[in-house]
């Protein structure tokens, strides 16, 4: 194994803790459920799921180390006849209760590849990754502390990282179907591959930095929000932006679409679906109402730093 892939094995594991164990102080009263799993053809996982909880009705935290012959439309996707392949990451996602408390996902992941079946030698590396917020009902305040949390963290590495990687953010988490964002963004990178000013190394300290920042971006909105009162039309919003969140996760997003591809675990890939959702025809809030504020800004992402 390679020194990068002892390292961060060795950092997901620690930041499944670390999350896992501030995620619970946050909710109060349920403890995350642990599933240990493997695959088929190589590797495996950890799975922690929490269920019913004061603040949150369900989430994961996950990590996973799967590796083996590239299935065939991954090989398509890389344009290559054969190849072996090593992919180790962290993601979670994190469903509220409360529709005042926004919905939350990250994902950190390093994938190696290989010409031959002893996988001795890496052809190719890269790091990918990110943090988003999904808001049912929008709190300024959290947005930008949210994002001015990221931001500080990329700042440590490079000062064009947050706003190149914001962007990528505001285009990768897009419904394209519907027009509109996920959410109101945070940073994705994907495919950071050594370079003269970036070597994996490089690369590795900044996504363990920001993978680090995770819960300082988080945790103080969910405290702040997790008693707010709200109204079952509230509530009714958030299933139908749930809905949302559901259609891009199984219609455009990679890190799912490669877990389907490469027989992953369906529990875990799916874990990321909330428990609670509506698709009404044809719903529009009312204009001038705080949900069609919301809706707004997911037409039209903002620069919250």
């Amino acid at each position: 194994m390679s020194q990068i892939k002892q390292h961060f094995s060795k950092t997901i594991d620690t930041l499944q803790d670390e999350i896992c164990s501030a995620m619970e102080e946050v909710d109060g009263k349920e403890h995350f459920r642990e599933d240990n799993w493997d695959r088929d053809g190589g590797g495996g996982g950890r799975t922690r799921v929490i269920e019913k909880g004061n603040v949150f009705e369900k989430g994961g935290v996950n990590v996973s180390r799967v590796w083996g012959e590239l299935p065939d439309p991954i090989k398509k996707h890389f344009n290559v006849e054969s190849g072996w392949f090593w992919a180790g990451g962290l993601s979670l996602v994190l469903h509220p209760e409360n529709p005042m408390v926004p919905t939350v996902h990250a994902n950190f992941r390093y994938f190696e590849l290989y010409d031959d079946e002893s996988m001795d030698h890496a052809v190719d590396g890269w790091f990918g990754g990110g943090i988003d917020l999904t808001p049912y009902y929008l709190f300024e305040d959290d947005a930008v502390h949210f994002h001015q949390t990221l931001k500080k963290a990329c700042d440590r590495h490079h000062p064009d990282f947050y706003p190149e990687f914001k962007k990528e953010c505001d285009e990768y988490f897009y419904n394209s179907h519907r027009g509109e964002g996920r959410g109101i963004g945070g940073l994705f990178f994907d495919y950071r591959r050594a370079t003269d000013k970036m070597s994996l190394d490089d690369w590795y300290a900044f996504t363990t930095d920001v993978g680090d920042a995770f819960i300082d971006s988080y945790r103080p909105i969910a405290e702040k929000r997790k008693k707010s009162p709200f109204t079952p039309d509230q509530r009714y919003w958030q299933e139908i932006r749930r809905g949302r969140y559901v259609e891009f996760n199984l219609v455009h997003d990679r890190g799912t679409l490669f877990g389907l591809k490469t027989n992953g675990r369906i529990e875990s890939i799916l874990m990321s679906l909330p428990p609670d959702v509506r698709w009404d025809y044809d719903h529009q809030p009312e204009p001038g109402t705080q949900e069609a504020k919301l809706l707004e800004v997911l037409k039209n992402p903002r620069d919250w730093v």
